[in-house]
């Protein structure tokens, strides 16, 4: 443990450290320095501003981690109502690289109820291992019961590396796993590989708003954990007949104690498809100009069968729900069309559908920065266009 002392023979009473200290957690007593432990953070702003050196601050040797003790490459299994979600399938296919190239087993841990079926479809997805728990206390997500499970098996099979969907379950679990097994963790990566030598997760984000791509490694801390981004990898190929080992993990009931009480689980009601699947997309953004043209969208998207996107500044207006944003700090979607309506293209969008196989851009903005990305720019008022867009489809699809 880290520990902080004053020398009284060197401190001379300058107060120096009492007005560095951010947290006042110094104060005088007899002219010498006095340090209040309730409120120090052990920050070392007082080391700094001691021109005499008479505040020592130990950093403490901490318990060091055998890292040789952690081993395979493992993948959280996102599943809701017993299917597993398209985002388990992405991270078993870049999990087999990691694990071949690490020379491991690629393992799959599959939490929920009545979920053994899918248990051994997951060997036909690349998987060696699958760890199961099936239980009816997990049968729809809670963060107290999936942690505690989790947190079990880490610490019974120690991973060296622990991949998680960047969704809404998968970001609300792994931090924290990562807080209770003192792990590493890297956010929102969109790309991964290792160091072979030092066997290190090579982690590669978006940061400063998109602007440099960040790769980051977590040397001292097993397992190396990271949340990966929704359709910026290719599932996994199905391999029929391949069969994966199954190690089933039963646990007492106190195990699934949870402080919250799950009262039910409403679907959200869309008469269009799931945006992260979606393969046409018609998002639409603050070019839209109100609500009530915003709701244009949903008449393209239906006549041609896909789901509707906005850009965060839609959402903010409270146009759409968050569910439907796209972007940095929404969904990253790889869709083959991508209409996008009255959005501007800053950086923060154009990070979540970029690699769209075709993009239409209609906005006025004949210098917005979308027609740089876009296949085909329409430039002209969205409102306009988009109704008549939709007659045209209307027309050539005969719906």
């Amino acid at each position: 443990m880290a520990s902080i002392k004053v020398h009284l023979e060197k401190c001379t009473g300058c107060t120096l450290c009492l007005k560095a200290c951010p947290f006042g957690a110094i104060h005088m007593a007899d002219r010498k320095a006095v340090i209040d432990m309730a409120k120090c953070t052990l920050c070392g702003s007082c080391v700094a501003a001691c021109r005499f050196s008479a505040i020592e601050l130990e950093k403490g040797a901490a318990e060091a981690k055998d890292l040789s003790a952690y081993k395979d490459v493992w993948v959280f299994c996102e599943q809701k109502r017993g299917a597993v979600q398209s985002i388990s399938y992405e991270l078993l296919g870049e999990g087999r690289k990691l694990a071949d190239k690490l020379g491991v087993k690629l393992c799959a841990v599959l939490l929920g109820g009545g979920v053994a079926d899918a248990a051994h479809k997951l060997g036909e997805r690349g998987a060696d291992r699958v760890y199961l728990v099936d239980d009816p206390a997990l049968k729809d997500y809670q963060d107290d019961p999936y942690t505690a499970v989790l947190v079990k098996l880490v610490e019974e099979y120690k991973p060296e590396a622990l991949l998680c969907g960047a969704t809404t379950i998968g970001r609300s679990l792994i931090s924290r796993v990562a807080i209770k097994t003192g792990a590493g963790l890297t956010a929102d990566c969109t790309g991964l590989d290792v160091d072979v030598k030092e066997r290190l997760l090579l982690q590669t984000r978006p940061a400063f708003g998109g602007n440099i791509m960040a790769t980051i490694v977590a040397p001292n801390h097993r397992p190396q954990m990271a949340t990966v981004r929704h359709k910026v990898m290719k599932e996994a190929p199905v391999q029929p007949g391949r069969a994966a080992e199954i190690v089933t993990k039963v646990y007492p009931p106190e195990t699934f104690a949870s402080r919250t009480r799950l009262l039910d689980v409403v679907a959200e009601l869309t008469e269009t498809v799931n945006l992260s699947e979606a393969d046409i997309i018609v998002a639409g953004g603050r070019g839209m100009g109100s609500k009530e043209n915003f709701a244009q969208l949903g008449e393209l998207a239906k006549v041609l069968g896909g789901a509707v996107g906005a850009s965060r500044s839609a959402v903010d207006a409270d146009w759409i729900p968050y569910s439907h944003q796209v972007g940095q700090t929404g969904k990253t979607v790889v869709p083959k069309l991508y209409i996008a309506c009255g959005i501007s293209g800053q950086i923060q969008h154009l990070i979540g559908m970029q690699s769209s196989k075709t993009i239409v851009a209609i906005n006025r903005d004949p210098d917005a920065p979308i027609f740089k990305v876009a296949t085909y720019g329409i430039v002209g008022d969205v409102n306009e266009i988009l109704p008549a867009l939709t007659r045209e489809f209307k027309r050539v699809l005969n719906r």
